[in-house]
């Protein structure tokens, strides 16, 4: 019987793993077309050269990789018992009287070997690549800024509008510059060229060399009040994050590991501590002082009831500044964001593990046309888990859901749905 069952497993698993590898094959190329059609309108029509664009694309197959596991998990398994199913050998199983869950064992364990297999990549090589990916863009951008600042175009980033005239190698023609500061200042800054440089000194920064500059600094807040300079050069620093955090790999959560992304997470959540407790010591003290205040003007009043006016203003003051303080938040916006991050680099590949356990009953039912049933079924799970997955991250990004309840609720309905779907087939 122990020697049915290890023929049985390799029998089954053999069949898992061809169509894994028929529905792997399928969502890279699938994911591949759609990174290459990016990458076509963002690199390869600006003459980058060809050894670049090799590096280029060889870097960004982790990320092809990572997504494609699951889908093709799925996919792979549900195809793969749909044959089974179809062509009665399941049936023939059981009349040589192999209990079903000797046919699901097999596919559990290359479930386990998937989604350690994907996580290792979207962990490790992930990052790798995007890292390698940074290096060569940044290298090919400082040869070629037509990559980000196009010939007579105009880019806008967070606080700055760039628009450029003409683009020729290293050199650009008749630049316009407009930014606002923190203090809602605005700035305009022309200049009849300039040249894209690499700070040495900081890493991550990009510098302007302008030539023939005229610069017009202006403040809103304090009427037509405007300020203006002419000079021969000016540097004009820019964040390579400002320029495109995902042409150049910036180091976002997605393509940072695991570790790094709960080191990230315990430093935030420290900092975000001592935040709070530095809040509450001083809504404390102004609590204190508006009891005092309060105290002080009843005495006040007492002694002179035309002081009235006087003692109403400060109790009024000491009273916005208490409503400001407590209205004053010091949560970091992104580490919500990581936390998300974390909770999906662990779900997505267990999704690997989830899809196989819930092909095996669903496939089970497909007794015509295996195959292209479970192919269909297939893609339409993954499109509904997808867009679960999507729907997840954005509601504990913006809307501060639990990471945990987002980012494993689509592992879960899959796996609560193949629990159901097994319970009701072994009654049949």
């Amino acid at each position: 019987m122990a020697r049915t069952h290890r023929l049985t497993w390799l029998y089954v698993g053999r069949e898992y793993l061809i169509s894994f590898v028929v529905a792997f094959l399928f969502f890279f190329f699938l994911f591949f077309l759609n990174q290459i059609l990016v990458m076509a309108e963002e690199i390869f029509s600006k003459k980058v050269a060809f050894w670049d664009v090799v590096r280029l694309i060889v870097y960004s197959l982790p990320i092809v990789i990572a997504f494609s596991f699951p889908f093709g998990s799925l996919v792979g398994a549900l195809m793969a018992v749909g044959r089974l199913s179809s062509d009665n050998e399941l049936l023939a199983f059981g009349s040589l009287g192999v209990p079903p869950r000797q046919l699901l064992l097999p596919m559990l364990v290359l479930g386990v070997a998937f989604s350690a297999i994907s996580f290792v990549t979207n962990d490790y090589f992930l990052p790798l690549g995007n890292l390698r990916f940074a290096e060569v863009y940044r290298r090919v951008l400082y040869s070629n800024p037509g990559l980000e600042l196009e010939p007579y175009s105009v880019k806008r980033f967070e606080n700055t509008t760039i628009i450029t005239g003409a683009v020729d190698g290293r050199q650009l023609r008749d630049i316009l510059i407009v930014d606002k500061s923190v203090e809602g200042n605005r700035r305009i800054i022309t200049a009849a060229a300039a040249r894209l440089d690499e700070s040495p000194e900081q890493g991550g920064i990009v510098s302007l060399s302008l030539d023939h500059v005229f610069s017009q600094l202006s403040y809103p807040r304090d009427g037509d009040r405007f300020d203006y300079t002419l000079s021969d050069s000016m540097v004009y620093t820019i964040l390579l994050k400002n320029i495109s955090t995902v042409s150049i790999g910036g180091l976002t959560p997605s393509t940072m590991s695991s570790a790094d992304v709960w080191k990230q997470i315990r430093q935030k959540s420290k900092e975000q501590e001592a935040s709070q407790k530095q809040k509450d010591e001083k809504l404390g003290g102004l609590s204190l002082g508006l009891s005092g205040g309060l105290r002080a003007a009843e005495l006040a009043l007492a002694a002179d009831p035309g002081r009235i006016g006087a003692e109403r203003a400060a109790v009024e003051t000491l009273w916005r500044n208490l409503t400001a303080e407590r209205a004053r938040s010091v949560g970091d916006l992104s580490l919500q964001s990581y936390r998300v991050e974390f909770h999906r680099k662990f779900s997505m590949p267990i999704g690997c593990l989830v899809f196989a356990f819930f092909a095996f009953p669903v496939g089970v039912r497909a007794r015509r046309s295996g195959r292209t049933v479970g192919f269909g079924v297939g893609l339409f799970v993954a499109i509904v888990y997808w867009g679960l997955l999507v729907a997840g991250q954005t509601f504990g990004v913006r809307m501060s859901l639990s990471p945990a309840l987002s980012m494993w609720f689509p592992d879960a309905i899959v796996l609560l749905a193949g629990a159901i779907f097994f319970i009701t087939g072994a009654r049949r």
